[in-house]
C-alpha cells in the first residue's frame, strides 16, 4: 500500500468537512470513527478533545503526538442594514489571502449559506482607483450573501446571527506531479500523515516502544490547542507546518525539524534525537527556526507542565494563505512519524 498517497487523498477527504476553530464537532466525530475502525480505542477531554490510545512495548513513559483538526474560518459579527456581514477572523491570516473566495455561513439550524467575501469597494466600474488602494481589514471587508436579501430583516429570516460561523472554501486540488494546494493544509495535511504512520504500523504489524496518545486537538489556531494530557506522558510531539519561504530552510519535500519557534527554543536533547532517527533513515529532514509561530507543544509547555516537548511537519508554502505541500514531503513526515514511536528513548 502507498501509505503517503492514502495520506493525501484523506487530507482532501478531511478538509470537505469544516472545522473553523471552535466549530469542529463534525471534524471530531469523523475522525473519531476512523480511530475506532483501526481498532484503537479512543478517549475525549472534558473540554472535547479526543485522542486514541496506541499501546507500547512499554507503558512506562508514555509519548503523546498531538496534530490539530481546527482550522482558520470566521464568526459573523454584524449584520448590516443592507443585508451583507460583517465578519471576525479565527486564527491569524491577512483579509486580502480571503479576498473573492467563496464561504458558508453555518447558522445555529445547522443550515448553510453561501456567500463570497468580498471588499466594500469591489467594482473598479464603480469606485475606480480606490479598489486598488482601499486596505482590507475586519471593517472594509464584507459577505455578499447568495441570496435574494437587502436587509438586515431580510438575513435574519434567513436563519442567519450574529455569532455564526463562517468557512472557507479549501479548493484542494492533488496535480499530477506530486503537489497538493489548499487552503488549511495547516494542520489538515499533518493529521493525514498521523493517521498513514498509524495505520502502517497496524497493517504491518509493528509494535511501538512506548503507549503513545494520539490527540487531536481542537483550538490550535487560537492558542489553546492541547489539554487534558495524562500524568504518565513524559514527552510530546506536535505536528504542525513548516514554513517555506524567506531565510526558513524547510522545503515542500521535507520533513522539518523545528529548533525554536517565536514563543521558546525546542529542547535540544528530543531534537536532536529526532535528527539522528532521520539521518539513520535516510530521512530528507530540514531544521529550521520559525517566525511568528507556535505548536501545540510550545503552548502547552508555556503553561507550566513538565514534560519534554519538539514539533515536526510538513513543509507547506504560502502559510495562512492557499497553500501547497508535495508527495515527497508527506513521505518524509510519515517515515519520520512512524520511526519515531518505534524507537526507544
Amino acid at each position: 500500500m502507498d501509505y503517503t498517497e492514502y495520506a493525501m487523498k484523506l487530507t482532501k477527504e478531511l478538509l470537505q468537512t469544516p472545522s473553523p476553530g471552535g466549530y469542529t464537532f463534525k471534524q471530531r466525530e469523523l475522525c473519531k470513527k476512523r480511530f475506532e475502525d483501526m481498532g484503537l480505542e479512543v478517549r475525549r477531554t472534558k473540554k472535547g478533545a479526543i485522542y486514541a490510545v496506541l499501546p507500547g512495548k512499554s507503558e512506562g513513559k508514555a509519548r503523546a503526538v498531538a496534530a490539530h483538526i481546527d482550522t482558520l474560518g470566521a464568526i459573523v459579527k454584524e449584520i448590516k442594514d443592507d443585508g451583507y456581514l460583517r465578519i471576525t477572523n479565527i486564527g491569524g491570516y491577512a483579509w486580502q489571502s480571503v479576498e473573492g473566495e467563496n464561504l458558508i455561513i453555518h447558522t445555529r439550524e445547522e443550515k448553510e449559506i453561501t456567500g463570497t467575501l468580498l471588499p466594500d469597494k469591489a467594482s473598479i466600474h464603480v469606485f475606480s482607483d480606490e479598489v486598488r488602494e482601499a486596505s482590507r481589514t475586519e471593517d472594509s471587508v464584507q459577505v455578499r450573501l447568495d441570496a435574494d436579501v437587502s436587509s438586515k430583516e431580510g438575513v435574519l429570516k434567513l436563519g442567519i446571527n450574529v455569532g455564526d460561523f463562517v468557512s472557507f472554501n479549501p479548493r484542494t486540488v492533488i496535480t499530477e506531479n506530486g503537489y497538493i494546494k489548499s487552503r488549511y493544509l495547516d494542520d489538515m495535511a499533518c493529521v493525514g500523515v498521523l493517521y498513514a504512520a498509524v495505520k502502517q504500523i497496524l497493517d504491518e504489524k509493528m509494535e511501538v516502544s512506548h503507549t503513545t496518545y494520539l490527540f487531536l486537538t481542537d483550538y490550535e489556531e487560537i492558542g489553546h490547542g492541547l489539554y487534558g494530557v495524562s500524568d504518565d506522558v513524559h514527552e510530546i510531539l506536535a505536528l504542525d507546518i513548516g514554513t517555506v519561504g524567506s531565510y526558513h530552510t524547510s522545503c515542500e519535500k521535507k520533513v522539518t525539524i523545528l529548533a525554536k519557534d517565536s514563543r521558546t527554543p525546542y529542547d535540544y536533547e528530543f531534537r536532536h534525537r529526532l535528527e539522528e532517527i532521520a539521518i539513520k533513515n535516510n530521512i530528507d529532514y530540514a531544521t529550521d527556526v520559525h517566525f511568528r509561530y507556535g505548536s501545540d507543544a510550545t503552548t502547552y509547555a508555556l503553561q507550566g507542565t513538565d514534560f519534554n516537548f519538539a514539533c515536526i511537519g510538513l513543509g507547506v508554502n504560502a502559510t495562512h494563505h492557499y497553500e501547497r505541500s508535495h508527495y515527497d514531503g508527506y513521505k518524509n513526515n510519515i517515515d519520520l512519524l512512524r520511526e519515531y514511536m518505534l524507537s526507544e528513548y
